[in-house]
C-alpha cells in the first residue's frame, strides 16, 4: 500500500508576531524571500505569505511590499505560493484581497467568519524599553479590541472578485461554526470541490488546542463535506508540533511556520522557518508518511499550476 502523502505548509511571517519577539522573524523583503526558499528546500510544498514594511516590520497588504519577494521565491523554488487575505484587522475585504487580485497566486487564505482575534497577552512579556519599533507595543497591547471581520457578504465579495483567477482557497476555520459557514457558501456555489480546510486551534477568540477539538472538527467536516474536502491543521504557539503530528496520523496535512509559533520546542525559539519544517518533516516521515512534493500538492488540492500566476 502506498504511503500517505502529507503536505507541509509553512507560514513565513504572518501579522501577529512582531520583530521584538524573535530575531528569527523575517520582515525585510530579503529575509522573507530567503526564509521562504529555505523552508521549501526543507520540505514545505506550500508557502503561506504575508508582507511587511521593509524598514519597520509592520504588517502590510500593499502589493508593493509583496512585489520584491514573490518573483524571487518563484524563481528559486517550485513551491505553491499562498497569499493571505487577512493581514490586517482594520482594512476592508477589498483592501485585503488586493495582493491576491494583483498577483493571481495558486492559493490564498480565507477566514470563514468574523471573530474576536487577540494576542494582547503577549505584550505583558516585554517592558517599555524592550520594543524594537514604536508601532509594536500598541499594536499588540490593543489587539483585545480587535474583531477580525469576514461577513457572508465579505466572503462572497472575495470569492466573486477572485473567481476569474482560479485561486484555491485555504479556508481557515477557527471554530466549528466556521465549518457551517463554509457549507452554506458551498451550497450557494461560491466554492467548488475539492475544498481545502485549515483547522486552526489555539488563537484567543477561536477554539482551543485540544485533540478532542481536532477530532470534533474533523468529524463535523466529514459529515458536512464527505469526500469533497482536504484538510490540514494549524496549532498556534505551543500546540504547533503536537497537533501537526496528530493530524498527520489522522490522514491530514500540516502547517508550521513563524507566523503560528516562534518556538521549536518548549521555551526555545526556532532558528528560522526551515527549522520548524525540518522538525515536522522528520516526525511525519518517522511515523510512516511521505512528504508531498509541490506537484503532488497541486494534484491533491487540484490547483491551477505555477505557470498561471502573475509574478
Amino acid at each position: 500500500m502506498a504511503r500517505q502523502k502529507t503536505i507541509i505548509t509553512c507560514a513565513i511571517t504572518g501579522a501577529i508576531h512582531t520583530p521584538t519577539m524573535s530575531d528569527a522573524l523575517p520582515y525585510t523583503y530579503d529575509d522573507i524571500a530567503n526564509q521562504a526558499v529555505a523552508a521549501a528546500e526543507a520540505g514545505a510544498s506550500i508557502l503561506h505569505l504575508h508582507a511587511r514594511d521593509n524598514d519597520t516590520g509592520a504588517p502590510s497588504v500593499d502589493p508593493k511590499d509583496f512585489q520584491p519577494f514573490l518573483p524571487r521565491i518563484k524563481q528559486a523554488t517550485d513551491a505553491v505560493v499562498n497569499i493571505s487575505t487577512g493581514g490586517s484587522l482594520s482594512l476592508s475585504i477589498q483592501d485585503r484581497i488586493t495582493p491576491a487580485k494583483t498577483f493571481s497566486p495558486e492559493m490564498c487564505s480565507m477566514n470563514m467568519g468574523s471573530m474576536n482575534f487577540s494576542f494582547h497577552p503577549l505584550a505583558k512579556r516585554y517592558g517599555d524599553d524592550d520594543w524594537k519599533f514604536d508601532w509594536e507595543k500598541d499594536y499588540v497591547a490593543n489587539s483585545d479590541g480587535n474583531i477580525f471581520r469576514n461577513t457572508f457578504r465579505d466572503i462572497r465579495e472575495a470569492a466573486e472578485t477572485l473567481a476569474p483567477h482560479d485561486i484555491k482557497f485555504e479556508h481557515e476555520c477557527y471554530d466549528v461554526g466556521h465549518l457551517y459557514n463554509l457549507k452554506f457558501c458551498m451550497d450557494i456555489g461560491l466554492f467548488k470541490a475539492p475544498i481545502f480546510i485549515q483547522f486552526i486551534f489555539g488563537i484567543l477568540g477561536g477554539i482551543g488546542p485540544e485533540v478532542d477539538n481536532l477530532v470534533f472538527m474533523k468529524r463535523t467536516a466529514d459529515r458536512l463535506f464527505g469526500d469533497d474536502y482536504r484538510w490540514s491543521v494549524l496549532g498556534a504557539g505551543g500546540a504547533q508540533m503536537t497537533l501537526a503530528t496528530t493530524a498527520s496520523q489522522m490522514g491530514g496535512h500540516v502547517r508550521v511556520g513563524l507566523e503560528d509559533s516562534l518556538f521549536i520546542s518548549r521555551g526555545k525559539l526556532a532558528d528560522n522557518n526551515a527549522h520548524q519544517v525540518a522538525k515536522i518533516r522528520r516526525i511525519v516521515e518517522d511515523l510512516g508518511c511521505e512528504v508531498a512534493t509541490p506537484d503532488e500538492a497541486r494534484d491533491i488540492l487540484a490547483l491551477k499550476g505555477g505557470d498561471r500566476v502573475n509574478f
